[in-house]
């Protein structure tokens, strides 16, 4: 797991094992089109359509999500949507499934901030628990999975809060107007486009060719 300083004093957080997988992606699909070169020819090429689906894949799915966190807002990079919740939009930030900004009318969960599931907990040490921004703690200073240092939720879950927290406590987040502030949501309908466009075409590689 990966947190990198950016400009504009934003922190980026990206999983490492979600870098290591879309290598993976790559690899797999860089070796089958050398393959097929050196095998069947050029003319063979059409038939790789599939393994550039997967090097896509690789880059939408593994290496683009982040969670940035900013002063004036936290972005979600998921694979098909950009979310910009600014801070005075926030109410919440949950980690049961994912790391999940919460606002008065929807949830915005991020792809990059998975939770590790029920059984996350087993390789927490105790300075896993301690440290965290106390709106993490629950009754009886409990930590949920997802919370845990250790994990990829609770990495990106540390940089939201205290950011959050600092901004609260320096004057600089005004309350009372979550209901009010706006949430930014952009699709990327390139990305949709180029989705379905590989998938369409690796069909008709693999089925119609």
């Amino acid at each position: 797991m990966s947190q990198e300083p950016h400009a504009g004093n934003a922190e980026i957080f990206k999983a490492r094992t979600s870098k290591l997988f879309a290598w993976i992606c790559w690899g797999v699909a860089t070796f089958g089109v050398l393959v097929t070169l050196v095998v069947a020819g050029p003319s063979a090429l059409p038939g790789t359509i599939p393994l550039l689906f997967v090097a896509f894949l690789g880059w939408l799915l593994f290496w683009r999500p982040a969670v940035v966190v900013r002063d004036t807002h936290v972005t979600l990079e998921n694979p098909y949507r950009t979310i910009d919740v600014p801070w005075d939009a926030l109410v919440h930030v949950d980690t049961r499934y994912a790391l999940t900004l919460i606002t008065p009318r929807k949830k915005y969960p991020a792809w990059a901030a998975p939770a590790p599931g029920i059984w996350g907990g087993r390789h927490a040490r105790p300075e896993h628990l301690k440290g965290l921004p106390g709106s993490t703690y629950g009754p009886g200073s409990s930590v949920r999975p997802g919370d845990l240092k250790n994990t990829d939720s609770g990495i990106a879950a540390v940089l939201v809060r205290t950011r959050w927290q600092n901004l609260v406590e320096s004057g600089r987040i005004e309350p009372g107007r979550a209901e009010d502030a706006v949430v930014a949501v952009a699709v990327g309908w390139f990305r949709v486009a180029a989705t379905v466009i590989l998938a369409a075409a690796s069909y008709w590689a693999v089925f119609l060719q």
